[in-house]
């Protein structure tokens, strides 16, 4: 408890200071959690208020209450405004604090400790890692190195921390989330090559945070599934050790914006067609960054000889198609590969678990993949 109470006194310095009240309000509530972890989805009964959205017509009822309540607190659109003013906006995981507050429902507490260091990054930079921590637990554990989303432009380890947290507590790992550089401060490849640089950090060094060296996996969603791919690509041809298993979530996996599921749900939210083409704008030098390895993994990259891969998919969402072609292709490359979609929700559903269903089963499921990888 000590170590949540010195994060979130550092944080709370900086959220003030940012006006980010929503992030602080959660914040707050990290710091007056106790040792009872409760029922992990409470909020499963919360419903929406207003019709089922064009753009999705079979969304599950708790996630339309997501994403009516993201519009509730800011509907502007964030491929209107600068990215500075985007990384103020609220967040799904504003969305699920607010809805669970509104309701008068206590968020699960997981019971995971919350610490934070800097660790190096790509070309002398200095990153900071998120490191989430089982509570009352001995020995060395697995460690998972985990990227979150935001288009490379967006976003933090503080606002995807329900996805780190369900990872730690259900697999019983180490999670060390990464922040890494953002566009359109720091160009392509800078990002990537600070994912790449913060796994090494790792492997070389978990034993000083109680990690097992000989057990590190991957995990990212979006934009961080996409870098998860590319770590394991880096270490193979670095031959280095690559990790023990990956996990990607909705993976940006190609630099084709008109297949079946951008036309579908080029208007869905939170991820929409637009925004997706606001972020590669701000992260890529010139458009043809979008046709290299790193990014076009289905149509460029060599993905052979990499590690097992669990893909999770959301149905709503531009990102669908090109997430089943990376496990297709995975699959021909003879990688070891697992792909499972749900139905009705949206992209940033798997850290939503707090009220909806299908995001505690994909934590299960992506947990039960982990713990297998790890030999548990």
């Amino acid at each position: 408890m000590k170590n949540v109470i010195s994060t979130y006194s550092a944080k709370r310095k900086s959220l003030l200071a940012s006006g980010s009240t929503l992030a602080l309000a959660a914040l707050v509530s990290l710091a007056s959690c106790t040792k009872d972890h409760g029922n992990v989805n409470p909020g499963n009964n919360i419903q929406p208020t207003g019709p089922k959205p064009a753009w999705g017509p079979n969304i599950k009822p708790q996630m339309q209450a997501i994403i009516e309540e993201m519009a509730r607190l800011d509907s502007t659109p964030l491929y209107t405004l600068t990215p500075q003013q985007a990384r103020t906006k609220p967040t799904v995981k504003d969305a699920v604090n607010s809805l669970l507050s509104r309701n008068n429902i206590s968020a699960p507490n997981l019971g995971v400790e919350v610490t934070q260091r800097n660790i190096p990054g790509a070309n002398g930079a200095s990153i900071r890692a998120v490191m989430y921590k089982p509570q009352n637990v001995s020995g060395n554990l697995p460690v998972i190195v985990y990227y979150h989303g935001g288009g490379w432009v967006i976003a933090s380890p503080e606002v995807y921390e329900a996805s780190a947290m369900a990872l730690a507590h259900n697999v019983g790992a180490i999670v060390v989330s990464i922040e890494y550089r953002k566009a359109p401060e720091n160009k392509f490849p800078t990002a990537h090559m600070d994912t790449y640089a913060a796994y090494k950090w790792v492997r070389q060094n978990a034993t000083s945070f109680s990690g097992d060296t000989s057990k590190v996996a991957v995990a990212g969603e979006s934009a961080g599934g996409n870098m998860a791919i590319n770590v394991s690509m880096m270490a193979r041809d670095a031959k280095f050790p690559m990790p023990i298993h990956q996990l990607v979530v909705y993976p940006v996996a190609n630099n084709d914006l008109t297949t079946a599921s951008y036309q579908q749900y080029a208007n869905a939210k939170p991820l929409s067609k637009p925004l997706v083409e606001w972020f590669v704008d701000k992260y890529f030098n010139t458009m043809a960054d979008g046709d290299s390895k790193y990014i076009s993994l289905v149509d460029v990259a060599d993905l052979r000889s990499l590690p097992p891969v669990t893909i999770i998919a959301a149905q709503i969402d531009p990102l669908l198609t090109e997430g089943e072609q990376l496990s297709a292709k995975l699959k021909q490359a003879g990688v070891s590969t697992e792909y499972r979609m749900y139905e009705g929700v949206t992209h940033e559903f798997f850290g939503t678990y707090a009220i909806e269903p299908s995001a505690k089963d994909a934590q299960d499921y992506a947990a039960s993949r982990l713990k297998s990888a790890f030999g548990k």
